[in-house]
């Protein structure tokens, strides 16, 4: 895993090439910008639980054979497998944000994870769908202008919705 700063720089070894100005302004705006991608950070970890709580609750509202005897999150122990893939998602979503890129998603996270949901017969649209869902919470919660950094998060926020897509892109 790279994170932006190690990413850039091993792109420009491995080109033999300096850095150039525009990859400059990059991480110096990375930098700028560090104390609101730690707030997000740190609101999203702070708010994990209700997140993939909400976002199963909503899901399961919308598709409750899930739910229902013969369905892929039926019983307990597939309920609690459901929400802790959902929390996995989140957890390496988090650490994407914080680094600023995301290899760590990809690498850690999404490679092969739909070739495992296939194997299991477990619905990827169904998991696209929930990480959708804990997208929107997460984005409200970032999006709170209470207590946070002042300034704008547009980019960020962005960034932040990337990484969701990304992962339901992964899975559906």
């Amino acid at each position: 895993m790279f994170d932006a700063f190690a990413k850039v720089v091993s792109q420009a070894d491995a080109r033999g090439d300096f850095l150039s100005t525009e990859q400059l302004d990059a991480l110096t705006q990375l930098v700028a910008d560090g104390n609101k991608r730690l707030d997000v950070v740190n609101r999203l970890t702070s708010n994990a639980s209700t997140i993939v709580a909400n976002a199963a609750r909503a899901l399961f509202a919308e598709q409750p054979q899930l739910i229902s005897p013969g369905g892929n999150a039926y019983t307990s122990r597939r309920m609690a497998a459901c929400l802790r893939d959902m929390d996995i998602i989140l957890r390496y979503v988090t650490y994407a944000t914080l680094a600023g890129d995301a290899s760590v998603l990809d690498d850690r996270c999404l490679n092969g994870l739909r070739e495992t949901y296939v194997a299991l017969g477990t619905p990827g649209a169904s998991v696209a769908v929930g990480v959708q869902k804990m997208k929107d919470a997460a984005i409200a919660i970032a999006n709170d202008s209470a207590g946070i950094t002042p300034g704008d998060c547009s980019s960020l926020i962005a960034e932040l919705a990337g990484y969701f897509d990304r992962a339901a892109a992964a899975v559906a």
